[in-house]
């Protein structure tokens, strides 16, 4: 593992969405949220993570998003750009070229379908780490991917990959992040996957957090991390409270279904828009999705 700075790669660095205006993606709005973002405190920017649907878009649009990302951000706040594909030549392909676009960090996930042996893990990750020298974040989201990774991969990948520093945890299992963290140190970087586990994940000594409902409440989700990260529980188990049934919504369906319903609802995307599979939520979801948005206080 290398060593980072200390406040490098801490905080909340929400999942950015993709903006469309019918089939092509939307730049404008997105480089406007990205301002949002900044404006509201965020710590820094997730670009091409699961709340982009990144599986649904080409290796080209993924790569202009990361250069529009990139070049709004301008050095005010770190952009980790995720990178991975199922497959390994696409994997390589995006990762060089948000490092030369001028990454931060990258987030690569798991391979999904494959359902690759833990070994392969090790050797997959340790080959990317070994052609960047950008710190690598590896994205555990066992739900989607069709692979869990265990302690003994995670130790197996530091010791072999030279750049890795962490991991973006999507998963329940609190027990994983407390062995990562035993085994590996204080330094690694854990970031909460699941919206409702960031203030449980926090308290344990996670690094921040890659949380989708801060597309919605930027500043509330960087209030959670900068409570803990003060050592003031009590505001930050209001704050995970106050944001609970915001974080909850986000599963009414396949994120990121409700989350951009909740955005157009805002004023925050000019259009629901999806591409298929993925569609706009039904009348029954949009409904419940209203009342949550009613009480949380955002409509």
């Amino acid at each position: 593992m290398i060593t980072l700075p200390p406040d490098f790669l801490r905080g909340s660095y929400p999942p950015l969405v993709t903006p469309f205006a019918g089939d092509a993606l939307d730049l404008d709005v997105y480089a406007a949220l990205i301002e949002r973002q900044i404006r509201e405190g965020s710590h820094g920017l997730l670009v091409n993570g699961t709340t982009a649907e990144p599986s649904l878009l080409t290796v080209g649009e993924r790569m202009r998003l990361c250069e529009v990302a990139i070049a709004t951000a301008a050095h005010r706040v770190p952009v980790v750009v995720a990178t991975g594909s199922q497959s390994h030549a696409e994997t390589l392909a995006l990762s060089e070229h948000a490092a030369a676009t001028g990454a931060d960090a990258l987030l690569v996930v798991t391979p999904y379908y494959v359902r690759p042996p833990q070994r392969g893990l090790v050797a997959y990750f340790a080959d990317l780490a070994r052609r960047t020298s950008l710190p690598l974040l590896v994205y555990h989201i066992p739900g989607r991917a069709g692979v869990s990774l265990t302690i003994e991969t995670l130790q197996g990948i530091a010791a072999e990959a030279p750049s890795f520093v962490g991991i973006k945890h999507a998963s329940e299992d609190l027990t994983l992040v407390t062995q990562a963290l035993r085994a590996l140190g204080p330094e690694l970087r854990v970031f909460a996957g699941l919206e409702e586990l960031s203030f449980p994940m926090l308290a344990i000594g996670a690094a921040g957090m890659m949380n989708a409902v801060a597309n919605l409440a930027p500043r509330k989700v960087a209030a959670l991390y900068e409570a803990c990260a003060r050592g003031d529980l009590a505001a930050a188990r209001r704050l995970h409270f106050d944001l609970f049934e915001l974080n909850r919504a986000i599963f009414f369906d396949t994120n990121p279904i409700p989350l951009k319903y909740m955005m157009k609802r805002l004023g925050l995307l000019a259009e629901n828009a999806h591409r298929l599979p993925m569609v706009p939520a039904s009348p029954e979801i949009a409904a419940r999705l209203d009342e949550v948005l009613a009480r949380s206080g955002l409509l």
